[in-house]
């Protein structure tokens, strides 16, 4: 998940800023094996003076084929370029699938409210969720600008009247505050959108 920062990222460290896409390898590896219309002949007419002297590589793609002219040593050298990329991405897949990533994706918004609903969860699993979003909170909206936490209980419950500062500061606070709440089974089927509707009723939210 966010494979816009992931998508700079890919551009800044991917196969695009390396030349490593398959049509610019070819393009410095070799040539492509042309085809024109003779008039005289009425046809499209490939040129043949490059068959057995090269070896060649036919796209899946669109079929074109290409002679290869690179020695061994720049095919040798691509592969090393390619394996180092290929490594790039695990990395970033990897960072991309941990920790709180992995639940709640990657928070690029810099003003967001985070809505809590836990609706009838057992007590363990309410402590499981208030883990997860102490995560996110430590990891994630501590980078962020601003942010607010509404609890959709019975009774509506907001950590803040609307988005604060982040801060270090700030983010403890608000983990000690979902850390107090109380378990509770008995929700009322308008809690959510509730919740919902007034986390959206600041114009400052993007998220």
């Amino acid at each position: 998940q966010s494979l816009v920062s992931s998508s700079k990222w890919l551009q800044h460290y991917g196969l695009k800023r390396n030349k490593l896409s398959l049509s610019q390898i070819l393009s410095q590896v070799g040539f492509q094996h042309r085809e024109d219309y003779v008039t005289i002949l009425g046809k499209p007419v490939a040129s043949r003076y490059a068959d057995g002297l090269f070896p060649q590589y036919k796209r899946a793609q669109d079929g074109s084929m290409h002679n290869l002219t690179a020695k061994k040593e720049l095919i040798l050298h691509f592969v090393d370029c390619l394996i180092g990329a290929i490594e790039l991405y695990k990395q970033r897949m990897e960072w991309l699938t941990s920790e709180s990533r992995q639940i709640f994706g990657v928070i690029q918004e810099q003003c967001i409210v985070i809505v809590l609903d836990f609706g009838t969860a057992a007590p363990t699993e309410f402590d499981l969720c208030r883990d997860a979003l102490s995560m996110v909170l430590v990891e994630q909206v501590i980078q962020i600008s601003r942010f607010n936490l509404i609890w959709a209980a019975q009774d509506l419950t907001k950590w803040q009247q609307e988005c604060t500062p982040v801060s270090e500061h700030t983010v403890e606070s608000a983990v000690t505050w979902l850390w107090k709440l109380d378990h509770m089974t008995a929700v009322s089927p308008t809690s959510s959108a509730g919740a919902l509707l007034e986390a959206m009723g600041d114009e400052a939210v993007s998220s």
